[in-house]
């Protein structure tokens, strides 16, 4: 084959993009061959539909199949190529400065003629190989190798897309999110605000009621009254009758005869006005529900230590103590019959905002809320402490606080009693557990002491 033929022939085995012998070729549609790595390559940094590099054609098709006989021939075309001018010295073995033509296989060297037929490598049976062949099956490798990146390059840029298209769906999800809290929120306001006009209509429907009740109830015990007052006129008439008149007692009946009465017809008649004595009305709201409040209050329960601490802190009333505290009601004529105890926390709050909860089932009187001092040393009065009084009395339960003076008419909560301290806004509430209610909120001055939770309890 002469020069021009076979310059003819390695420009046909030339790829078009790197100008060197095909390395995996790959036929496209329109008929033009180039190295798959190169075509690769040159589709990805285009950024730009899928064409043919030489003739620009558009094709739908992303993989071709090796084209066989060009790669065999592209691989003949490299070792028949001439070697390099090696005057330099650089393929030369530098022992006998001949050609580096062959490869050991086991020591991974090149070596000349006389160096292979050493018997370093003639005796042991090493693997020899010519150079041009080793070079070809390497290339192979490095191909697969190649393939195996090109298709984690590509999974990373299809994970790429998808991250990018995450970051645009994450950033509209969130403007919707944003939408979505806000409508929540204000079905959730309308939703409360519905529930507190429930509650206020309510509140008002009942309050009439029991105001109404209140006042019927004053004209039956006005009506009482006086009926008690006019049997006690008549009583005390007959008290200064002569005795004669008086073991027989007469009075007028229904036709106008008169008919006389025993003592114990007198008697009778007094225990009969006796037992028609109306009963008080003892006025008591309703606890109703409100939808939340426990769920937001839990976000401020003290730490358990807290709660812990007071056990260290518990002592036995006095009687005296005790009827600071309770009254005169909250003893027994047997004083070693109460049971009853106070406690307050070991920690002290100065700021921000606490809730901490009580469980009063087991008491009959019991008083709740936050002190300035470990113990009191003279009352509860004024502002050293902040306190919900729950006192029997008559059968009667009733609460009250101290500060200011209040009685609040409303169920007596039966389980656990819910304290919220917000410092910073100088307000205690308390909240009965288990219907989820408010029992009362009060707003003293701002806080300037220390306040430690507080709880005494009695049962006689």
């Amino acid at each position: 084959m002469d020069s021009h033929t076979f310059q003819e022939f390695q420009s046909e085995l030339t790829c078009p993009i790197c100008m060197n012998y095909f390395l995996d070729p790959v036929t496209i549609d329109c008929g033009h061959s180039f190295c798959r790595p190169c075509l690769w390559l040159c589709w990805d940094e285009a950024q730009t539909p899928r064409c043919c590099p030489e003739c620009r054609e558009i094709t739908d098709k992303a993989d071709f199949s090796t084209n066989i006989v060009l790669k065999k021939l592209a691989s003949l075309a490299r070792q028949a190529t001439p070697r390099p001018d090696s005057s330099s010295g650089e393929q030369l073995c530098t022992a006998h400065r001949e050609a580096q033509e062959t490869f050991c296989d086991v020591d991974k060297s090149l070596l000349c003629a006389p160096c292979s037929d050493s018997p370093e490598h003639a005796v042991h049976s090493h693997s020899l190989s010519p150079v041009s062949w080793v070079a070809e099956e390497c290339r192979e490798k490095l191909l697969r190798k190649m393939d195996s990146l090109w298709k984690m390059t590509q999974e990373m840029q299809d994970n790429l897309n998808e991250e990018v298209s995450k970051s645009t769906s994450f950033l509209e999800y969130v403007t919707l999110r944003k939408n979505m809290i806000q409508a929540q929120y204000q079905m959730m306001h309308q939703f409360l605000f519905e529930e507190e006009q429930f509650q206020l209509v309510t509140l008002g429907r009942q309050a009439e009621e029991i105001l109404q009740e209140l006042r019927d109830s004053e004209i039956r015990m006005a009506q009482h009254r006086e009926k008690l007052k006019e049997m006690y006129r008549e009583l005390t008439e007959m008290c200064h009758k002569p005795d004669m008149e008086l073991l027989q007692v007469s009075r007028e009946g229904p036709s106008s005869e008169t008919e006389v009465l025993g003592l114990e017809d007198v008697f009778e008649r007094i225990e009969l006005v006796q037992r028609q004595k109306p009963h008080p009305v003892n006025p008591e709201l309703s606890s109703l529900h409100i939808t939340g409040l426990l769920d937001m209050l839990n976000h401020f329960r003290v730490n358990n230590g807290t709660i812990q601490g007071w056990a260290n802190c518990f002592m036995n009333l006095s009687e005296e103590i005790r009827n600071m505290i309770f009254g005169d009601d909250g003893a027994t004529e047997d004083p070693q019959s109460v049971e009853s105890y106070a406690a307050w926390s070991v920690e002290a709050f100065t700021s921000g905002r606490h809730y901490w909860e009580v469980d009063v089932a087991k008491a009959s009187n019991w008083v709740l809320g936050v002190c300035k001092d470990s113990m009191p040393s003279d009352n509860f009065e004024g502002e050293k402490a902040f306190l919900l009084y729950s006192l029997k009395k008559n059968n009667h339960c009733s609460l009250s606080t101290n500060f200011p003076p209040v009685t609040h008419f409303i169920q007596r909560p039966q389980g656990r009693v819910g304290v919220f301290l917000d410092y910073d806004n100088a307000t205690m509430s308390f909240y009965d557990v288990c219907r989820g209610s408010l029992i009362c909120t009060f707003f003293p001055s701002p806080f300037t002491s220390p306040l430690k939770p507080f709880l005494c309890l009695g049962s006689p």
